[in-house]
């Protein structure tokens, strides 16, 4: 009985001093680890280039783990790049153009909502109306951004850019004939100077299709003006046009309106001859 009690005694205190050590060990590692850590912050402070080279090597390593988990690395900035907006946001007149357009041309209402807004602020600056702009746009390229014309027109608003080159300088290069804002601010200074030169919406049309010197232009500024006319029509109704679902708030129209342009008087916009201003 004596020897089993100093066995169970024995033990006891064995197991007690080997508690204490992993106490100890415990205690100290941590401490390390905390110096370690406070040390590893001061240089980081002290040298940034270290702080964005680590970040950038571990940006790196999620990247890759990324691509092999899902096949393709993640880009959350994406959404940023985006050229869209939401319709609902617009005054109520551009709002209905909008979806008007969206459901003739079956495009997007979203990326059609940047456009429109930005058809209607560089009216604002030019005095051009912005839905002839819009109305060139659509014959031009149905909203295709991408397209391109045998001869080499690019873009929505099937810019020349050879011949225009000079003005994508301020946005980049010719590339930005792809870019749906570049192109259509630099198709509508084209416009504008078409429409200068020639005196006449209508001979504006004719210089801008490149039929200046032709017997005809085939019927193209025709066809402008005639889906001109339309988008006025939906203008002067436009809660025919938007959706139920798509009805903004009530006074958000009020606070978001912007003044226009006064547009010419339907019948006679081929004889009005365009306010310029300069971009």
């Amino acid at each position: 009985m004596h020897k089993t009690a100093s066995l169970f005694a024995g033990l006891r205190t064995f197991a007690a001093d080997v508690v204490s050590g992993f106490m100890e060990v415990t205690h100290s590692g941590f401490a390390l680890l905390g110096l370690g850590v406070f040390f590893v912050c001061v240089t980081l402070t002290v040298r940034p280039d270290l702080r964005q080279t680590g970040e950038e090597q571990l940006m790196g390593w999620l990247q890759a783990r990324q691509t092999a988990v899902v096949g393709f690395a993640f880009d959350p900035d994406a959404s940023e790049r985006a050229t869209a907006t939401n319709p609902r946001d617009l005054p109520r007149e551009q709002a209905a153009v909008t979806y008007w357009l969206s459901k003739k041309y079956r495009v997007a209402a979203e990326p059609l909502a940047v456009l429109v807004s930005e058809a209607y602020d560089i009216g604002q600056r030019t005095r051009l109306d912005p839905t002839l702009i819009l109305a060139v746009m659509a014959i031009e390229s149905r909203f295709n951004p991408f397209a391109q014309s045998p001869v080499g027109a690019q873009g929505l608003m099937q810019v020349m850019t050879k011949v225009h080159n000079d003005k994508y300088k301020d946005f980049g290069g010719r590339f930005a004939a792809f870019d749906p804002v570049a192109n259509l601010r630099v198709g509508a200074k084209v416009l504008q100077d078409c429409i200068a030169n020639a005196g006449s919406i209508e001979g504006g049309l004719r210089y801008y299709v490149g039929a200046a010197n032709l017997p005809d232009d085939g019927g193209y500024a025709n066809k402008v003006l005639a889906e001109h006319e339309r988008l006025r029509q939906v203008i002067a109704n436009p809660s025919r046009f938007i959706p139920a679902h798509a009805t903004p708030p009530a006074g958000m129209l009020s606070t978001k309106a912007r003044t226009t342009p006064a547009q010419p008087a339907a019948g006679s916009l081929g004889e009005k001859v365009a306010m310029l201003g300069q971009f």
